[in-house]
């Protein structure tokens, strides 16, 4: 959320203008999908594509359009009951595992919807107070969130699909040299300040208040572990030996029969891997960050390493000086792919982009946290529960959504979303 100050410094036409921006990338995101590709749904975790563009829209109806006062009348007010998540607050809803089943309305019911909505957030935004205009900034960052798991989504669809169709053509890829051997950066250790000041811009209300933490000596590895790495853990029994694994973690390898990444394949020569992306399947590149590997996979791959998960404070202290906009990130509607480490520089690598890194921290409240108040309150204090910290950003989530106190949070077995691993030790 944003604080007094912070309000002034986002004045109405530029809130307009990422407004438009983000509705747009939306929409050019799931342009080349048909009625059918945008209503199906995978698994009760994803949701179709047309569900993103309907709750997205949904949210600035109701949070911003109905409670601003604006004098707006929902295009449909059955819709809520379709399209509204987890928000208790606001009443009954259709269940997140049955979300596939809604062939009405279609697609170009929705899209439709979307343009009035989008018209009437736009001509509404001069009457606004700035708890209003806060509001349309959530509902930005909240589009932001739900276009990267349109992308997660859609490709987790079309990797169960035999034909193995590619949403957009293939990008061509030079080949990629081995990155430099791991190097191993200390890091800040002693009592450090974590946490988002909402006097500094938007942040989640989960990324504050700040709070002191104390951090004993450590290092980071300078990048992500890369999939050749990860194939030498496979090759080594990585899955098949217990001493690596969480308790829980090697009751889901053995009851769920897991061998390698999600999206990973054998290769028609039966020897080598493939992978399937957004854009097609193709040959597992080994110098480009692993991905879709569950927090059980990076906990046990760190500890076959002889290393271990960094914390979340100890990736936030570091992270803190770098541009969080730079790094391999989601920049227009076309292939998504996590790109390879390049050669070696004097600092951290790829802290933001290609893959969201999982930390050793559970989600749980900071010290000092409060929901606020209203239906807005459970985004997301009621989730911490279970679940794991990441932190940085993917080859998925839009550039200028990320940030060092980013908490991104999914449970230990997940992994279709973007998710990597960097290595951290004690020294």
């Amino acid at each position: 959320m944003l604080s007094d100050a912070a309000r002034q410094t986002q004045p109405q036409d530029d809130i307009a203008t990422r407004f438009r921006a983000v509705r747009g990338l939306s929409l050019a995101l799931a342009a080349p999908l048909s009625d059918a590709d945008a209503t199906a749904q995978s698994m009760p975790e994803a949701s179709p594509a047309k569900w993103h563009l309907a709750h997205t829209s949904w949210f600035f109806e109701t949070f911003v359009l109905r409670d601003g006062g604006t004098g707006y009348r929902p295009r449909d007010p059955r819709w809520a009951h379709l399209f509204n998540s987890y928000y208790e607050a606001e009443g009954a809803r259709h269940p997140r595992e049955r979300r596939g089943m809604l062939t009405r309305p279609r697609l170009g019911e929705v899209i439709a919807w979307r343009e009035a909505v989008d018209e009437a957030v736009i001509a509404a935004l001069p009457g606004l107070d700035a708890a209003m205009r806060d509001r349309v900034m959530l509902g930005i960052q909240h589009e932001q969130q739900h276009q990267e798991l349109l992308l997660t989504d859609i490709l987790n669809l079309f990797a169960a699909n035999p034909l193995c169709p590619a949403m957009w053509e293939a990008r061509r890829d030079p080949p990629s040299p081995a990155p430099d051997p791991i190097r191993w950066i200390e890091g800040r250790h002693g009592i450090v300040e974590i946490g988002a000041d909402a006097r500094n811009g938007f942040a989640f209300d989960c990324e504050g208040p700040p709070h002191p933490v104390m951090l004993t000596p450590h290092a980071l590895a300078d990048r992500p572990v890369t999939n050749g790495e990860w194939q030498a853990f496979m090759a080594d029994g990585g899955y098949d030996r217990p001493e690596h694994w969480l308790a829980d973690g090697w009751a889901w390898v053995r009851s769920q029969g897991i061998s390698a990444p999600l999206y990973w394949r054998r290769a028609e020569d039966g020897v080598g891997w493939a992978s399937f992306a957004l854009d097609g399947l193709h040959p597992v590149r080994p110098a480009a960050p692993v991905t879709h590997i569950s927090y059980y996979e990076a906990d046990a791959y760190a500890r076959w390493a002889g290393a271990r998960l960094p914390t979340e404070a100890e990736w936030e202290s570091v992270a803190a000086a770098i541009d969080p906009n730079s790094g391999n990130q989601l920049d227009e509607a076309g292939p998504v792919r996590p790109r390879t480490a390049g050669a070696g520089g004097p600092g951290l690598r790829q802290m933001f982009g290609d893959g969201w890194e999982w930390t050793a921290s559970a989600y749980l409240p900071y010290p000092g946290f409060r929901p606020a108040p209203g239906a807005v309150g459970e985004y997301n204090g009621k989730f911490m529960s279970g679940q794991c910290v990441l932190k940085g950003a993917s080859c998925a989530t839009p550039r200028g959504h990320a940030r060092a106190s980013y908490r991104n949070f999914f449970y230990p077995h997940q992994r279709w979303q973007f998710t990597a691993l960097r290595l951290a030790k004690d020294i």
